[in-house]
């Protein structure tokens, strides 16, 4: 096993144990504690995990929890009205586009309103009713089962529809993500739409506020070799943006 795998590794065991022992890890990864060590600093530095005396655990369970989405609604808002604003500027007439489920993706459909010729795929209810009046704006809902507490549709119904799609650009909400280790969710069953989103896209783009960058959850959704393009917040700082490009994403800040 790579280094590069291992210590990846390591943060889905820590992540999934809570904490964990530098003797255990050595002996699950199967090499020596010195190693453990090693790399258990250099994941620290990356701000992943916090090193104990003899161990290791989870430094932000933030990302593998996420929040309600009355929570989320709020937070950051004028972050994602920002975003939301941008990643509508990146939208063509007569392009189709995915936009996935969550509270930034609706401020790029409020964006959208008075576009011509674009049509919008989407499993969130809320991106549907806000181009509910936009004439210009054509307007596929995915169908599956809803989640009454954020008005998503996912499942197989969602799955099979996304599977059947080809369209320009694809616009990915994400509670985490990570230079090195790609787009992240806390929500297994909710990683295969997304999954499905990226694959029908020529162009990925990840919205996502500065709070989200860096993180590092449960469930791989996507390396990071499939965005194409992230739009953050200004106030991301600079190390997450150079991290980022470094790995061949454009970053846009706003």
């Amino acid at each position: 096993m790579l280094a590069a795998e291992r210590k990846f590794r390591i943060v889905e065991y820590v992540n999934q144990k809570r904490v964990a022992t530098v003797a255990a890890l050595a002996k699950q990864f199967q090499v020596h504690e010195a190693t453990i060590r090693r790399d258990l600093a250099e994941i620290e530095q990356e701000g992943l995990l916090r090193r104990t005396h003899g161990g290791v655990i989870v430094v932000d369970g933030r990302a593998n929890m996420e929040p309600s989405f009355v929570e989320r609604v709020s937070d950051q808002l004028e972050q994602k009205k920002l975003i939301g604003l941008k990643a509508a500027e990146l939208v063509e007439d007569g392009e189709h586009i995915i936009l996935d489920s969550g509270t930034t993706t609706i401020h790029i459909a409020h964006h959208l309103k008075n576009r011509s010729n674009v049509t919008v795929v989407t499993n969130d209810m809320n991106v549907a009713a806000e181009l509910r009046d936009a004439p210009g704006v054509k307007v596929i809902v995915t169908g599956g089962e809803l989640y009454p507490s954020s008005f998503m549709l996912n499942g197989m119904f969602t799955d099979q529809v996304l599977g059947s799609m080809h369209v320009q650009k694809v616009f990915i909400g994400t509670p985490a993500i990570h230079p090195k280790y790609g787009l992240t969710h806390p929500e297994a069953q909710l990683v295969p739409a997304k999954q499905g989103m990226i694959s029908a896209g020529q162009e990925v783009i990840v919205v996502a506020d500065d709070t989200k960058l860096g993180k590092v959850s449960l469930h791989t959704v996507a390396p990071i070799q499939s965005v194409h393009t992230l739009i953050t917040g200004k106030e991301a700082s600079p190390s997450h943006i150079k991290h980022f490009q470094d790995s061949g994403v454009n970053v846009i800040t706003v």
